[in-house]
């Protein structure tokens, strides 16, 4: 049985049986029948799907923003961006996938010759519970458009989430079996991963599991697209705009609970400012509310599970016992009505060195850490010093000097006086240990297709 947890109350609020292995098989021979023919249907039939799936998630936005909060903790309002985002994404493949999807002609020794973009079938996709809506739709929807299939195997806490994406595909006339979902333990991923009637595999999650994941497609030499952990920096350089830096800071850190591999982490800040950006940070921070996520009003919810809220409070205390400065929160919270939740206050520490517990690894919640440098040399340093090379956001009022430093800055993305986030419109993805492939945009709708060269000589 999978247990879903209410992360605001602790308490189960369902029990959903474990898929049989027969059930498992009857999905996957299933969703190979209806990919062989969906890869038949033309693009615009394809399409088509996506246009209906939007319509589906937005008359039912309400319910599945309620499912995800109670399932995984986001404020409501959070949750339901997270809806709309997800709508506006199988809009934007709608309109563009056949561009995307396109033969592209290439000049060569041939009558004809061309560039073509094949389906490869049906696609694992191995789905964190942080926007359990959104990390599946980024890929299906693409994926889906080029011809594909897609089994879903979803974060267990999150079971009644992957229940209502399959259930949305239906409802949307999606041809029954396209997109499966299997409920299984992590254990018995592998088999799937080898089953010979899955051709590929997507995961977003740690970097640990994408080592683990990776081993196991590469033995059997599936193409994979990896999303993993992230230590986004947030360099804040001496000629920008400390407020508005500080106050995007305060999204950028603890949207979503601070529960996003793409959420600032390291606050990178040149000594001669750092002042005044830590007071600034504090003050919009200390303002942001943390309570029930149904509540209207509610800024901060809880961590996903007791686990993930003990493991950052672990990271922040060792950090203070290495000499860390606490500017703001520290401990764990116990808001009114949701006394066993798993709650923790929104953090603050300053005078943090490379070498502590929340520069070093991957914080994942609403705790930021602040690094005071000398000069915009040793900030792209810093920036640059970690395993990890998900994005980075930079803060100058010279653009120019934004683009050149941006440049120099290990990252599959560089935003200059933004915070980070993904757009369906740009390509999204790591290097280094941050994963590798893309998502979204005209490079992601490719990632899985056969790209095939067609060359045509004269008629004998």
């Amino acid at each position: 049985m999978i247990e879903s947890i209410n992360p605001a109350t602790g308490a189960v609020s369902a029990l959903i049986p474990l898929h049989s292995a027969a059930a498992v098989d009857a999905t996957l021979s299933d969703a190979v029948a209806a990919q062989r023919a969906w890869a038949h249907q033309s693009v615009e039939h394809r399409c088509a799907l996506l246009y209906r799936l939007a319509a589906v998630l937005r008359k039912n936005l309400s319910a599945y923003a309620r499912r995800i909060t109670a399932e995984m903790g986001k404020p409501l309002a959070e949750a339901e961006s997270e809806i709309e985002k997800s709508a506006v994404t199988c809009e934007f493949y709608a309109n563009h996938a056949a561009q995307f999807l396109a033969d592209q002609p290439v000049a060569s020794n041939a009558t004809r010759s061309a560039v073509v973009f094949d389906p490869l079938g049906v696609v694992l996709a191995i789905m964190p519970w942080n926007y359990p809506f959104w990390q599946f739709i980024r890929f299906a929807a693409p994926a889906l458009a080029a011809g594909n299939g897609a089994i879903l195997k979803h974060a267990n806490n999150v079971p009644e989430c992957a229940l209502a994406l399959e259930a949305a595909f239906l409802e949307a006339g999606a041809p029954r079996g396209l997109v499966g979902t299997v409920l299984i333990d992590a254990a018995d991923v592998a088999a799937i991963i080898a089953d010979p009637r899955i051709a590929a595999l997507t995961l977003t999650g740690s970097t640990a599991v994408g080592k683990l994941v990776a081993a196991q497609a590469g033995s059997v030499l599936k193409k994979q697209v990896l999303e993993l952990g992230g230590s986004d920096p947030f360099i804040v350089l001496k000629d920008a705009d400390v407020d508005a830096a500080a106050r995007t800071a305060v999204k950028a850190r603890f949207s979503n609970t601070g529960q996003s591999c793409i959420s600032a982490k390291r606050f990178i800040v040149d000594q001669t400012i750092a002042d005044t950006f830590s007071a600034a940070f504090c003050e919009h921070a200390s303002r942001l509310k943390v309570g029930d996520p149904m509540a209207s009003g509610t800024d901060i919810g809880p961590l996903a599970r007791a686990n993930l809220r003990d493991a950052l409070h672990d990271q922040v205390q060792r950090s203070l016992a290495a000499g860390a400065t606490l500017v703001l929160g520290g401990h764990a919270l116990q808001p009114e009505g949701c006394e066993h939740g798993f709650f923790y206050a929104p953090t603050i520490l300053d005078h943090v060195t490379p070498d502590m517990a929340t520069a070093m690894e991957e914080t994942f919640g609403p705790a930021a850490a602040i690094l005071r440098v000398a000069d915009e040399a040793e900030a792209i340093r810093l920036a640059n010093a970690t395993e990890f090379g998900l994005g980075a956001a930079l803060w100058t009022r010279d653009v120019e000097r934004g683009a050149r430093l941006a440049r120099q800055i290990d990252a599959g993305a560089v935003f200059i006086n933004g915070m980070v986030a993904s757009d369906a419109r740009l390509p999204f993805g790591g290097i280094k240990q941050s994963g590798y492939g893309r998502e979204l945009g005209d490079y992601g709708i490719r990632e899985f297709t056969n790209i095939k060269s067609v060359w045509v000589g004269p008629a004998r």
